[in-house]
């Protein structure tokens, strides 16, 4: 049964669930020393525990032609919208440019660095079809943390199964591996009401050949509470036209808050779906590849082309990454 909600709420996640497959007081560039907090109550994060039989049936599922298959989670209208939208145009198809043009609109990366690593391709099964999102490695107790947006792990009132991470993805090549995940969790917005806001998701992948997620791919830092108003690149694989999801796109340029319905941060950029969940940094170094992670890609509004809108990553999305990084 699908939940009735506010018309705020309906038409929050209209614009989120349509563009769909798109996803600073303390900062985390290193894994805490010691245990993380418990999150509060009301912040307390939604965890579904995945088997091991259920672990190795992903493993065997995802071969390379299932990969180049799977379409991007094009979420649905709710019957109750206040009025019915249509998907956003893509914005015409761009060539590759150097990294260091900002800003950028959308074009595929071509920095290298670390970025090209720990970002990836996030597939998964939705209702009996083959789906794909983005995701990205971040530093964590664990050394097995990926964050993405929480409609790519949980979404009407389900949890994702064959649930994996393809760090690097190329073309349906995995050259770090299929990781596997042993708990996805999503924040209790999310899980409740799907509120846009908290669009945030996460996964504890299992080691694979003996070897921890991050000592594969490293990782990149995450910050929580660090203001709106700051450049930002934006990184995702969409799969949806003009894109195929074989490459990894970047957007990059001057975030700034949402003035029209969420508290999300707002970024020009065209990916379309297959990129939600792909991460959003602040103070990226174009050299290196790295950033601290402050958001996912999410939604865009469909009366507003060729913008992304990724949620604020405060105490809830901080809760969200405690109870992930020592599960």
């Amino acid at each position: 049964m699908r939940r009735h909600r506010t018309a705020t709420g309906i038409l929050l996640t209209v614009g989120a669930l349509l563009t769909g497959a798109l996803s600073a007081t303390a900062a985390t560039a290193a894994a805490p020393a010691g245990p993380a907090p418990a999150p509060q109550a009301e912040n307390a994060p939604s965890a579904r525990t995945v088997t091991t039989a259920e672990q190795q049936g992903a493993r065997a599922f995802w071969t390379a032609e299932r990969m180049r298959a799977a379409t991007p989670l094009d979420l649905e209208l709710t019957p109750r919208a206040l009025k019915k939208l249509t998907a956003p145009r893509p914005g015409k198809e761009t060539t590759t440019v150097a990294p260091t043009a900002f800003p950028q609109p959308g074009g595929a990366w071509t920095g290298g660095g670390a970025v090209v690593k720990t970002s990836g391709r996030v597939f998964f099964t939705f209702q009996g079809r083959t789906a794909s999102c983005s995701g990205n490695a971040v530093t964590s107790q664990n050394a097995s943390t990926v964050i993405t947006a929480g409609h790519c792990v949980k979404y009407q009132g389900s949890w994702h199964t064959n649930w994996v991470f393809v760090p690097a993805y190329d073309n349906g090549q995995a050259p770090y591996g299929q990781w596997t995940a042993t708990k996805t969790l999503t924040t209790p917005q999310w899980e409740a009401s799907e509120d846009i806001n908290h669009d945030i998701g996460a996964a504890v992948v299992a080691p694979l050949n003996g070897q921890k997620l991050t000592a594969v791919t490293g990782a990149q830092g995450i910050q929580f509470n660090g203001g709106y108003n700051k450049p930002m690149y934006a990184f995702g694989f969409p799969a949806a036209s003009p894109y195929d999801g074989s490459k990894l796109i970047h957007c990059s340029g001057n975030s700034s808050k949402d003035f029209l319905f969420s508290q999300d941060h707002s970024l020009a950029c065209n990916m379309t779906g297959g990129s939600s969940g792909g991460p959003w940094f602040t103070g990226f170094s174009e050299s290196t590849g790295t950033g601290l992670q402050v958001s996912v890609n999410s939604f865009g509004y469909t009366f507003l082309p060729n913008r992304m809108f990724g949620p604020y990553f405060g105490d809830v999305a901080k809760a969200l990454y405690d109870k992930a990084q020592v599960s």
